[in-house]
């Protein structure tokens, strides 16, 4: 579990990320940002940081932050209550990210999975996505994603997200494992 002061200094520099990326935010988003470290206690390795801005029935839109070389780690959005699963698009809003789905595997990839868990990252097909370019994912479809250098803010469009039934490569991963204020 992630220590307070942990928490609040990882929101900080969060919040330094949306600043550079010219992405403002209300108080009341910054005092409901989270932490997901998925219980690994390694947040700068694996983990994001984000700011959900509404989650409905219908639709979902969030701000990811992820700092340099931070590793959203691989998994799927399976079909819940007879529906498709959530379907998603990432927007690089600032810095890089690389996001890696199935298709032909690249020779040479940009990101390197964390130390100790490189088994549990298996799809390969590199996107590279720079600020205004943008990835659509079909509902159920393995993927992870790595900051670049300087690390990456991405706008997330969806469909409903239920981040609890997301199902992970990594045994060791608790989706539930998020920290807020």
């Amino acid at each position: 579990m992630m220590s307070k002061e942990l928490y609040r200094e990882t929101c900080k520099r969060a919040l330094e990320y949306l600043d550079k990326a010219g992405i403002v935010v209300t108080d009341k988003e910054k005092n409901n940002m989270e932490v997901a470290e998925y219980g690994l206690g390694e947040v700068e390795k694996i983990g994001l940081e984000l700011i959900v801005y509404v989650n409905t029935d219908r639709c979902c839109a969030k701000e990811l932050i992820l700092f340099p070389g931070q590793t959203c780690p691989e998994h799927r959005h399976p079909p819940v209550d007879n529906e498709p699963g959530k379907e998603e698009t990432f927007r690089c809003r600032w810095g890089k990210v690389y996001l890696y789905v199935p298709g032909a595997s690249v020779q040479n990839p940009k990101a390197v999975p964390p130390k100790g868990r490189e088994q549990f990252f298996t799809v390969w097909h590199e996107i590279e996505l720079n600020p205004g370019e943008q990835y659509t994912l079909a509902p159920n479809t393995l993927h992870w994603f790595q900051a670049g250098n300087e690390g990456a803010v991405v706008s997330e469009f969806s469909t409903k997200s239920r981040d609890e039934f997301d199902i992970y490569t990594d045994p060791d991963i608790n989706p539930a494992q998020s920290r807020k204020a």
